[in-house]
């Protein structure tokens, strides 16, 4: 690990040039006291490191030096489908091995490619959690990835929304969905179909995708690998397993759809609150009335769900249809003016 770790501090500073010690532990994930033990390290195996010091100091390599020692771990070489994910990363213990990896490809680039790859960085930037929401704590994420990469059965003690059960399963892969992470597994015993049923509030268990299912990794309270290992299913694909799931789960949640009238704040706020649905909504919206007003057919859930969801846009949507819908938005606001008279 200390090789590595030594590595990655050259490659820093052959890649950026001058960096400080707290700069170069934050990158590295160490103590700024490791940081100038590692530098001693390099100087006494011959790197020509030089300390500048005063406000505008740090280390840098003497001019000119440059290594090729930019080889790939395994390890590393798996981390870098997460380069733009820094975070999902971190969750998935590969935070270190992705820093090296892209250290390493950044030193093996010619100059101009090298340039061009540090201003695509500078410039560009995927944050994958959802605006005002804090991710799921995983502690047992790494232990989880490490099972669906070497095929391991997983025996697991999940809550669910009626309780916590123990379930043995077959960890076929994971997706990081808004910021959430979710395993998709098939339970060991394939007749369990009430666990898909309350999994994670994601998949729509269903004849095309068999016995697998979707659970959200931040429900885990504990997890064992005792190492017995599994087949993956014949065919089975992740990704198709994933946009049908989501398919199936929005078809079978918004199964109503509501007539409603919306005022021009409204219809900004639509794409906010009901995602793709509100954005399908108002591509077939008719032209606005005179008060910039349009009608729109929205797909709702059902019941007291969907009374919630509409209520989030106030006095800017009024709701035409269905008539029981209406009604029962009319009792809500009339218990909320009761409430605050």
């Amino acid at each position: 690990m200390r090789a590595d770790r030594l590595l990655s501090l050259l490659l820093l500073l052959q890649n950026r040039g001058r960096m400080t010690a707290p700069e170069l532990a934050a990158e590295l994930e160490v103590s700024v006291r490791t940081v100038y033990r590692d530098v001693e390290a390099l100087g006494a195996c011959g790197i020509p490191v030089h300390a500048d010091r005063g406000p505008a100091g740090g280390f840098r390599l003497v001019d000119g030096y440059r290594t090729r020692l930019t080889g790939l771990t395994d390890v590393q070489a798996g981390s870098l489908f997460l380069a733009g994910a820094p975070g999902p990363a971190r969750d998935l213990g590969l935070g270190a091995d992705l820093t090296a990896a892209q250290l390493k490809l950044e030193a093996a680039l010619p100059a101009e490619l090298a340039d061009r790859a540090r201003r695509i960085q500078q410039r560009f930037h995927l944050d994958a959690p959802a605006w005002f929401r804090d991710a799921d704590p995983v502690p047992h994420l790494a232990r989880i990835a490490g099972a669906v990469w070497e095929q391991r059965i997983l025996k697991t003690h999940y809550r669910r929304w009626s309780g916590a059960v123990h379930r043995v399963l077959w960890p076929l892969g994971l997706v990081l969905k808004g910021g959430i992470w979710y395993l998709v597994a098939r339970p060991a015993d394939t007749t369990d179909t009430a666990a898909g049923a309350e999994a994670a509030a994601v998949s729509a268990p269903g004849p095309a995708d068999g016995a697998v299912r979707t659970y959200r990794v931040g429900r885990f309270l504990d997890v064992d690998t005792p190492g017995e290992r599994f087949e993956r299913p014949e065919g089975f694909e992740l990704a198709a397993y994933w946009e049908e799931s989501a398919r199936r789960l929005e078809a079978a949640t918004r199964r109503e759809t509501a007539v409603v009238r919306l005022s021009p704040h409204a219809r900004r706020l639509l794409p906010m609150w009901f995602g793709a649905a509100g954005v399908r909504a108002l591509a077939t919206a008719g032209p606005p009335d005179a008060d910039g007003r349009v009608d729109v057919e929205l797909s709702v859930e059902s019941g007291s769900v969907a009374v919630g969801d509409l209520l989030r846009l106030g006095a800017e949507a009024e709701v035409l249809g269905p008539p029981e819908l209406r009604r029962a938005l009319a009792e809500a606001v009339a218990e909320l003016a009761r409430r605050y008279r």
